[in-house]
This record gives structure tokens, C-alpha cells and sequence, in this order.
């Protein structure tokens, strides 16, 4: 979560509502009432708004204030796309929300917390669950998705550092099928600098990644991905750990400089290593596991210049549900960046789900 060229702040039209959100997940009929009149489609938001380079990156298209620290926020997902391709089950691509919770996040930041474009956003947590995935099919369209969004400052101390978390509800034509977070901190470039140390690099420099070296990468079959540039899995030896591979030049992954890994690219490695431990070589197509879920701690920044291992602490599969739960690290020189927590649904030949795939993300939830 970074800072591209610095233009003029958007200030989007505000249309108040007439009644604040306070439904239940199950209150359909209440969320499709409110959320049609108020919430537009037509263009994505200023992409400056979001810390994105590239407009086709940008999937908000429109927020409005339902209350003190509560909003809705418009999106509008792809039926296909580069990286976040369908799934096997014609779905979309489960990391589209926690790509759309963190550009909720930045936007509600500068557009209605006036927190400064010239600060550095750094994610300490983040979280989602796909809790109905057949609302998230793919039909003649693309997917109009609704956040819900709760909006509350921890440990603020603003105007140098701003400590913000969003929890969101997920909705597609008003079915509530999903939920997530995400907690940051956003700091002026003073603070950036002292947090990051020697790692440091001024706002827009080119950034270089690791050393070449002579490691394939992971067929994109093997971890659910259509392009070979978009695996990120690699290895040494059969016998030493997944890593991560580090493309500076990747357009989507690195869509602007970074002086560190991205949040979405270790989360893209921890679901691709998870992909392919639960689908082995010899399963029918279309059998195995889609990913539900992911609550992600970050410990520390991921460095540009060493090796990031993946490695796999826990896995619990529970046959009466259908699911999987799986536990893995990111370490780097000895010292783990972050720890994520997924959960995984088994799915047919055919790519439908398991008929009883609910569980929560965390097993201590």
C-alpha cells in the first residue's frame, strides 16, 4: 500500500441517506432498498485515490456516508482479468475483495478522513471470508459488488500518524456473501523512513528486486494461474522450502514502485503455495479445493533483496465439512514477515462446493 504522483485530492458528491445501514447479514431486502439509488457504476474513482497507477487496476467506482463512521462503497469486478482470473467454479477470484477492501480503505482515508496523499500506508492485518461463493458467479455481466463498511481509528495520533481499521460486509444484488477487514498505519515520510530504516527509498525511485538466479517457476497450472509470469512460487531443491518469487516488473503486482514486498503479493504466494498442496498432479480438473478465506498478520516489511521462504506450519483438513485449514509463514533471514491463516473449501470434479463448507477462518473464532 503505497503512494503513486500526488495530484489533487477527489471529493466525491456525498448523497446522504435516508436510513443508516443497520441490517443483519440476512437482511437482503434492506440492503438492495439502500444501496441502488445511492451508489454509481459508470467510472471507476480518481486512481490517485487508491494508490494505483494503472486505471485498469481501479475497481471502486463510488462511496457515499451513511453515517458518522459507516459507509457504502461500489466495485465493480471483472468478469475476467489478468491475474484475478474465474475460478474452476466460475466464481470470482476471492483476492478481488481483499484488493477491493484496501482500496475502500485508502480512498475512505484521503476523500472523507483527509489523511495527507503525501503519507506512507503500511498494513498491519487483514482479514476476509467468502461466506456464500455462489453469489459470487460469474454471469453475462461484471459483478457490482457492495461494501458495507465500519470505519475506526486505532491508535490515531494524527496529523504525523493516522492508525485506521475497516470492516466491511460483502453484498452482491443485495445477498450479504462475504465480510473482511483490514487494519494500517498510515505515516508522513519523516516516520516512514525511521520505521523502515536502511530499506528506505525516496517516494517514486526505481526499486531493483533480488539477484537473478536460476530457479523456474512453478508451472501457473500448478497454483491456479493462467499466465507463467503470474506464478510466484519457485525452489531450490525438493528438499528445501517454497519461496517467493520477486518481480519488480510485474504490472500488477508492482504497479508502482515499492521499496518493499506488497501486502497483495505475499498473500498471492500464500494462496498459491496452499493451491498446490491441495491439488495434486493427478486430481481430475476442476477437483480439489477453492480458497475461502485468509487472516494475515504482518510482523515485519518483506525486503526486495533476500529470499522470503513459505512454509507451512499447521494443516488440519476436516472431512465432515469439507474443509481445509492451513497454516503458513513467511520468513525471511530467519525471521518471519507474516503469518497467514487460510481456509479452504473442497469442490467437486465439477467445480461446485461442498455443500457444508461454513467454517470460520480461525479455528479460535
Amino acid at each position: 500500500m503505497h503512494q503513486p504522483v500526488v495530484t489533487p485530492v477527489h471529493k466525491p458528491v456525498v448523497t446522504p441517506v435516508s436510513t443508516p445501514i443497520r441490517a443483519t447479514a440476512g437482511s437482503t431486502a434492506v440492503r438492495a432498498e439502500v444501496h441502488a439509488p445511492q451508489l454509481s457504476y459508470l467510472q471507476p474513482v480518481p486512481r490517485h485515490m487508491v494508490h494505483r497507477a494503472a486505471i485498469a487496476e481501479v475497481f471502486l467506482t463510488d462511496a457515499v456516508r451513511t453515517d458518522e463512521h459507516s459507509f457504502l462503497v461500489a466495485a465493480q469486478w471483472p468478469r475476467d482479468h489478468a491475474l484475478y482470473s474465474p475460478g474452476s467454479d466460475g466464481t470470482s477470484d476471492p483476492l478481488l475483495f481483499m484488493e477491493t477492501i484496501r482500496q475502500a480503505l485508502v480512498y475512505l482515508a484521503h476523500a472523507y478522513y483527509d489523511v495527507p496523499l503525501t503519507h506512507r500506508f503500511i498494513g498491519f492485518g487483514s482479514e476476509f471470508e467468502i461466506t456464500d461463493p455462489a453469489a459470487l458467479r460469474i454471469g453475462g455481466e461484471p459483478v457490482p459488488v457492495v461494501l458495507e463498511a465500519e470505519w475506526a481509528w486505532v491508535g490515531n495520533r494524527p496529523p504525523h500518524r493516522f492508525g485506521m481499521r475497516l470492516d466491511v460486509v460483502l453484498t452482491v444484488a443485495g445477498r450479504a456473501c462475504g465480510r473482511g477487514a483490514l487494519h494500517v498505519v498510515a505515516v508522513d515520510d519523516k516516520r516512514y523512513a525511521m520505521l523502515r530504516g536502511r530499506g528506505a527509498k525516496p517516494r517514486g525511485v526505481a526499486v531493483t528486486g533480488p539477484a537473478p538466479r536460476a530457479l523456474e517457476r512453478v508451472h501457473p497450472a500448478a497454483v491456479g494461474r493462467l499466465r507463467a509470469k503470474d506464478s510466484v512460487l519457485v525452489r531450490e531443491r525438493t528438499d528445501t522450502p517454497w519461496q517467493l518469487l520477486i518481480d519488480v516488473e510485474h504490472p500488477i503486482f508492482f504497479d508502482h514502485p515499492s521499496d518493499h514486498v506488497p501486502l497483495m503479493v505475499t498473500l498471492e504466494g500464500f494462496r498459491q503455495l496452499g493451491h498446490l498442496l491441495l491439488h495434486p498432479g493427478d486430481m481430475a480438473r476442476g477437483a480439489g479445493h477453492g480458497l475461502l478465506g485468509m487472516e494475515v498478520d504482518c510482523q515485519a516489511f518483506g525486503e526486495l533483496d533476500a529470499p522470503i521462504d513459505l512454509v507451512v506450519r499447521e494443516r488440519q483438513p476436516d472431512t465432515g465439512s469439507g474443509t481445509t485449514r492451513m497454516t503458513l509463514d513467511a520468513v525471511q533471514n530467519g525471521t518471519s514477515v507474516a503469518t497467514c491463516r487460510t481456509l479452504w473449501g473442497a469442490q467437486a470434479a465439477d467445480g461446485t462446493a461442498h455443500p457444508a463448507h461454513r467454517a470460520p477462518v480461525s479455528s479460535t473464532a
